[in-house]
């Protein structure tokens, strides 16, 4: 059964692959599973069809047969445990592995998001300069102990997982701010994972979409 996402019809972030249903296209392309994509409507994500699917309004959403699913974190975990290939077999490896799932969506992306409200919605309130860089420290000193974690390693345990897959789509929100480029070995981490050829596949797709609605 071939499943179906949603995705924006008019991504924000204009064809740069940081939007959620960048880490569902990205999982399916690392297990070989074919997918088809719905694009969505900011107007619709709003309507009752789609909040059937989503009741938050949001995207990605996943559909298989009867079964719905939101959240990018539950629809890549859900795609590891039926296919081979993201989540690993040992046992406690493969518990590591879901909690860097964890990690990357409960301790490294709520300060990530946190920036982009403060830089994209309060610009023109009268704290905003003070509160930037209070923000931006934060996600300094999160990232600085992933580094010390992360160290010379390739991949945050062992060979390429979940864990990574996700860990990646949240430091990728932080490609135009600079602060990667702060911690050399997580920005090289962050290219060896755009490096894949799974992941090329899925930023080709999702930039086709940005392509046909925004030109370029």
């Amino acid at each position: 059964m071939i499943p179906t996402i949603t995705a924006f019809e008019r991504s924000p972030d204009r064809g740069r692959g940081q939007a959620r249903d960048m880490r569902v296209r990205w999982a399916l392309e690392e297990v070989g599973q074919p997918y088809d994509v719905r694009l969505v409507s900011f107007s619709a994500m709003r309507e009752g069809a789609h909040r059937a699917l989503n009741p938050f309004g949001q995207i990605p959403t996943y559909e298989a047969g009867d079964l719905t699913l939101f959240e990018s974190g539950a629809i890549v975990f859900h795609i590891a445990e039926r296919h081979r290939g993201l989540l690993p077999d040992e046992a406690n490896a493969r518990a590591r592995a879901i909690t860097w799932m964890f990690a990357a969506l409960s301790t490294i992306e709520p300060p990530v998001l946190e920036r982009e409200a403060a830089v994209l919605l309060e610009r023109d309130a009268p704290w905003h300069a003070e509160r930037l860089p209070r923000v931006e420290d934060r996600i300094r000193h999160r990232l600085r102990a992933l580094s010390d974690h992360l160290g010379n390693a390739d991949w945050l345990d062992g060979a390429f997982s979940a864990g990574d897959l996700v860990m990646v789509g949240v430091l990728r929100r932080l490609i135009t701010s600079g602060i990667l480029d702060e911690f050399p070995n997580i920005a090289a981490y962050v290219a060896r994972a755009e490096a894949r050829p799974a992941f090329r596949r899925a930023f080709a797709a999702q930039l086709a979409v940005f392509t046909a609605v925004w030109g370029g």
